[in-house]
C-alpha cells in the first residue's frame, strides 16, 4: 500500500499528545522536588485518590494492542471478542475481595514481597525475575503496535517511531514518578475514547447508519457470538474467552506489579477497590469501542478485504488504513487516531517502566544496600526507570516477529502470568503449602505454559480450529499483487494436533493449575506448612465462605492459622471475610511498634488507610 501522508493538522494533534505528556511529568518533577524519597516517587506517597488511578488502570491495558488488534480480531473472527466483559467482570471482583486486601493491609511496596513473607526470599527473587522478563516481552509488542501504525499511515521510519516513544515514555516517568504516571494515563484515556469516537461516529455515518452496520455483520456470520463448543482446541469460544480469559487476566490485574503498585498507592483501601471497580466500566467502555469499530470495519471491506487482496501486509494495518479510507477529507482526525494508539502505549510502556523499577528497587537494590539515605534511592529509582525504558523500547524489535499484536500479548502474560497467579494463590488460599512446594509448583507452571506456547509457535494450529470467518475480494481493483505460491508443511507429530493446538487463552489455566496442583502434591511430599508459624495477615480465609454454618469446620480449613484472634473473629462472627488490622506481618526483617488500638484501620468506615503502615520500618 501507498503511505499517505499527514497533513499540518495531523502533526499538530499528535505533537500535542507528546508535548502534554511530557509537560505532565515536568510538572510533577517540579512540583514533587521537596518530597525527594523513593516512597513518593515510587507509590505517589500512598495518598493517590481512585478517580486518576481507575483511569489509569484503564489506559495501562487496554493499551494500542486493543486500539489496533481488538478491531482486528473481530473483523477476522467475529464478535464474540466481546465475551471478554464476563472474563473482565470476574477478573476485578477476584482482585479486588482476594487478592487486593492481603497486599494493602501487608503495607508492601513490591507484591513480590509477599512472597519473602508467606515463603522465603528464594520463591521471592525467583517471581520477580520471571516478572521482570515477562514485562518487558510484553512491552516491546505495544511499544511495536503504535509504531506499525504510524507507519502505516505516514510512512515514518517503524523504528524511529518505536525510539520516539521509548523516550517519551521514559522522560515523564523518570521526571515525575507514579503520580505522573497516573495523572498522564488519565488524560491518555481521554484520547483514546475521542478517538475511538471519532471512528464510530464517521464509520457508522458512511455505512448507512448502526441498523446497516448490524444487518451487514449477521449476514457476514460477524454475530454469532455464543459459541459453547467445550473443544479446548478452538481459538475462540465461550468458554475459552469466559474462563481462559479471566485466567489471563486475572494474571495480569490480580497479581501484577503495575496493577497492585496503584492500587496500594490509594490513600485506603476503600479507595483501591473503588478505583478497580470503576477501571472495570472504563475496560467495558473501550472493549465495546474496540467491537464496533471491527464490526463497522468490516461493514466497509465487507466486498474488498485490503487484506487477502495484499493492499495491506498483516491484519494489524486494517485499522489504521481503515482510519485513512474514512478520513480521507478531514485532516487532524487521521492525527487524532494514531495519537489515541499511541495513547494507549505511552501509559503501558511508563507503567511498566515504574512496576519494573519498583520491583528492581525494593527486591534487589533494598536487600544489597539496607542503609540509602532517601536522595540516594530517589536517584537509584529514577536511574533504574531510566535502564528499563531503554531495555523495552529495545525489545520492540523482537516484537515484531510475534504475528497479531493480541495474541502476541496475551500469549506472553499467559505463559508467565499464569504460574505467577498460580503462585500467589498457594501462598494466600492454601496455609499448608510449604516454599518446596511453592517454588516447585512455579517451575512446574513455567514448564508447561512454555511448552505449549512454544509448541504452538513452531506447530500452528490447523484452520479448523482457529476457524476464520469468510472475506471477499470481488470487488477489489486488480493489483499487481503476485499470488504466493503454497508452502509444503513440514510433517507434524501427533502431538501438534492436541496439545500444542490449544487455544492460547488457556495458556495462563495451563500454567496456574499446573503450579497449583505440584505445590500443594510436593508440599504434602516434603511435610506441610504449620498454620501457626503463618501470620493470620498472608492467609485470605475464602472457606468461610463455603463453611459459614460450622465454626468447626472453618477452624479446619484454616490449617492452623490463627484467624479467631481480636478484629478478625468479630468479622467472622459476622459472616464476612477477615479484617485484619496493621499488625506485624514481616517475619523476616520488620519489626513494628505494638499501639493499643488499630493504627489506620476506620471502624465507622471498615476500612483501612496507609497510616497504618508508618509504624513499619526494617532492620
Amino acid at each position: 500500500m501507498e503511505a499517505k501522508s499527514f497533513a499540518v493538522w495531523d502533526y499538530v494533534v499528535f505533537a500535542a499528545l507528546f508535548v502534554i505528556s511530557s509537560g505532565i511529568g515536568v510538572f510533577f518533577a517540579i512540583k514533587e522536588r521537596k518530597k525527594a524519597t523513593s516512597r513518593e516517587f515510587l507509590v505517589g506517597g500512598r495518598q493517590m485518590s481512585f478517580g486518576p488511578v481507575a483511569l489509569s488502570l484503564t489506559a495501562s491495558f487496554m493499551s494500542a494492542v486493543t486500539v489496533l488488534g481488538a478491531p482486528s480480531e473481530v473483523y477476522r473472527f467475529g464478535a464474540s471478542f466481546v465475551l471478554f466483559f464476563i472474563a473482565y467482570a470476574f477478573v476485578i471482583i477476584l482482585t479486588s475481595e482476594l487478592f487486593l486486601p492481603v497486599f494493602y493491609r501487608s503495607g508492601i511496596t513490591s507484591t513480590y514481597e509477599y512472597l519473602q513473607l508467606r515463603f522465603n526470599k528464594p520463591v521471592r527473587y525467583a517471581a520477580t525475575v520471571i516478572y521482570i522478563v515477562q514485562t518487558i516481552l510484553y512491552t516491546g509488542v505495544v511499544v511495536y503496535a503504535p509504531a506499525l501504525a504510524l507507519n502505516q499511515v505516514t510512512g515514518f521510519d517503524l523504528w524511529g517511531s518505536v525510539f520516539a516513544t521509548g523516550i517519551v515514555c521514559t522522560f515523564y516517568c523518570t521526571l515525575g514518578g507514579l503520580k505522573a504516571v497516573v495523572w498522564t494515563d488519565a488524560f491518555q484515556m481521554v484520547v483514546m475514547i475521542v478517538g475511538f469516537l471519532t471512528v464510530l461516529i464517521q464509520g457508522s455515518a458512511q455505512a448507512g447508519g448502526l441498523h446497516n452496520v448490524i444487518e451487514q455483520s449477521t449476514n457476514g456470520s460477524r454475530l454469532n457470538i455464543f459459541d459453547f463448543d467445550i473443544d479446548p482446541l478452538r481459538r475462540h469460544t465461550f468458554w475459552t474467552i469466559s474462563v481462559g480469559g479471566t485466567f489471563t487476566w486475572l494474571g495480569i490485574y490480580g497479581v501484577n506489579q503495575s496493577t497492585i503498585q496503584r492500587c496500594i498507592s490509594c490513600k485506603t483501601e476503600k479507595h483501591a477497590k473503588l478505583a478497580l471497580y470503576f477501571n472495570l466500566l472504563g475496560l467495558w467502555i473501550i472493549l465495546v469501542c474496540a467491537v464496533f469499530s471491527g464490526l463497522i470495519m468490516y461493514s466497509h471491506f465487507k466486498d474488498c478485504d485490503p487484506w487477502t487482496s495484499g493492499i495491506i501486509s498483516a491484519p494489524d494495518q486494517l485499522m489504521p488504513y481503515f482510519v485513512l479510507e474514512i478520513f480521507s477529507t478531514m485532516p487532524g482526525l487521521p492525527g487524532l487516531f494514531v495519537a489515541c494508539a499511541f495513547s494507549g502505549t505511552l501509559s503501558t510502556v511508563a507503567a511498566s517502566i515504574n512496576a519494573l523499577a519498583t520491583v528492581t528497587f525494593e527486591d534487589f537494590v533494598k536487600s544489597c544496600f539496607p542503609h540509602l539515605s532517601d536522595k540516594l534511592s530517589t536517584w537509584t529509582s529514577k536511574g533504574l526507570c531510566l535502564l528499563f525504558g531503554v531495555l523495552c523500547t529495545s525489545m520492540a524489535v523482537a516484537a515484531s516477529l510475534m504475528g497479531g499484536v493480541v495474541q502476541a500479548a496475551l500469549s506472553i502474560h499467559g505463559m508467565c502470568g499464569g504460574p505467577m497467579l498460580g503462585l500467589f494463590s498457594l501462598g494466600i488460599m492454601f496455609p499448608f503449602v510449604n516454599w518446596k512446594g511453592a517454588l516447585s509448583g512455579l517451575l512446574t507452571g513455567i514448564t508447561l505454559s512454555f511448552w505449549v506456547a512454544i509448541g504452538a509457535f513452531v506447530y500452528p494450529a490447523p484452520a479448523s480450529k482457529t476457524w476464520p470467518l469468510p472475506l471477499s475480494t470481488d470487488h477489489c481493483v486488480p493489483s499487481n499483487v503476485t499470488e504466493s505460491v503454497p508452502t509444503v508443511l513440514p510433517s507434524r507429530p501427533a502431538i501438534a494436533d492436541t496439545w500444542y493446538s490449544l487455544s492460547y487463552l488457556y495458556y495462563s489455566a495451563v500454567g496456574c493449575l499446573g503450579c497449583i496442583a505440584a505445590g500443594i502434591i510436593i508440599s504434602f511430599i516434603t511435610g506441610h506448612q504449620s498454620g501457626k508459624d503463618i501470620q493470620p495477615l498472608l492467609i485470605r480465609p475464602v472457606c468461610n465462605l463455603f463453611c459459614f454454618w460450622s465454626e468447626k469446620y472453618k477452624r479446619l480449613c484454616w490449617c492452623g492459622v490463627q484467624h479467631d484472634s481480636g478484629t478478625e473473629q468479630e468479622n467472622l462472627e459476622n459472616g464476612s471475610f477477615w479484617k485484619q488490622g496493621a499488625e506485624s506481618v514481616l517475619q523476616n526483617g520488620l519489626r513494628e511498634e505494638n499501639p493499643v488500638h488499630i493504627p489506620g484501620h476506620d471502624p465507622k468506615d471498615k476500612s483501612y488507610n496507609n497510616m497504618a503502615f508508618e509504624k513499619i520500618t526494617y532492620f
